[in-house]
């Protein structure tokens, strides 16, 4: 990878995780949360709320247990000479907001240019899950993955464009329906190209 490309957001290691509460104490909040909220946690239909809320968040934010670098760490170099565009288009992603901790979810488009060999294609949407199972913001994610590829693949060129809708905007506030966000990165060549740029964008829009 150009050593001129830096990761515009710092990939996660363990050195930034903190202690996690016990499921006991997890579960304790869910119950003030709907305490809260003005129900009752220890009515019937929610005296096990707390644990079904424990367990899936553990499924909806396991990307803080999962690396990115293990991930990519695989690649494939007899690849019969093929140095043009890979490229994944309409990956699944479910997510939530940082901000209000409900769901934003869409698909992922992503592309690079290989350097020395490529990586397998299944590989990129896990990548995207790692990113996508924690709190996060779109333009965050986007950064992430791209920065990723560009950490442990070294490609000549990546691109990576991301279009969710955001519950925050739906569920609630303006509560603006059928509202897609957009977001977008380049490196490399695809940043310096404005020819690798539309054929990207040519691409997703194929059908």
């Amino acid at each position: 990878m150009d050593a001129s490309v830096k990761p515009a957001f710092p990939l996660p290691t363990s050195s930034t995780a903190i202690p996690r509460p016990t499921r006991e104490e997890a579960e304790a909040a869910v119950r003030t949360l709907i305490a809260w909220a003005g129900d009752d946690p220890t009515r019937e239909g929610l005296l096990e709320t707390p644990a079904r809320v424990a367990k899936a968040y553990g499924e909806l934010f396991a990307g803080y247990g999962q690396d990115a670098k293990a991930v990519l760490s695989k690649t494939f170099r007899e690849v019969g000479g093929y140095d043009d565009i890979v490229f994944v288009r309409d990956i699944p992603f479910y997510a939530h907001c940082e901000h209000h901790m409900v769901p934003f979810f869409g698909k992922a488009h992503i592309a690079y240019l290989p350097h020395d060999g490529v990586v397998g294609l299944s590989k990129l949407a896990r990548l995207v899950e790692v990113f996508a199972r924690r709190l996060q913001t779109q333009e965050t994610m986007t950064a992430q993955i791209i920065d990723a590829i560009n950490e442990n693949l070294g490609p000549r060129g990546a691109a990576v464009m991301l279009e969710a809708e955001h519950m925050c905007m739906t569920m609630r506030g303006v509560r603006a329906h059928d509202v897609k966000t957009i977001t977008h990165r380049f490196t490399g060549v695809f940043a310096e190209d404005r020819v690798e740029q539309d054929r990207f964008f040519t691409m997703i829009n194929r059908r």
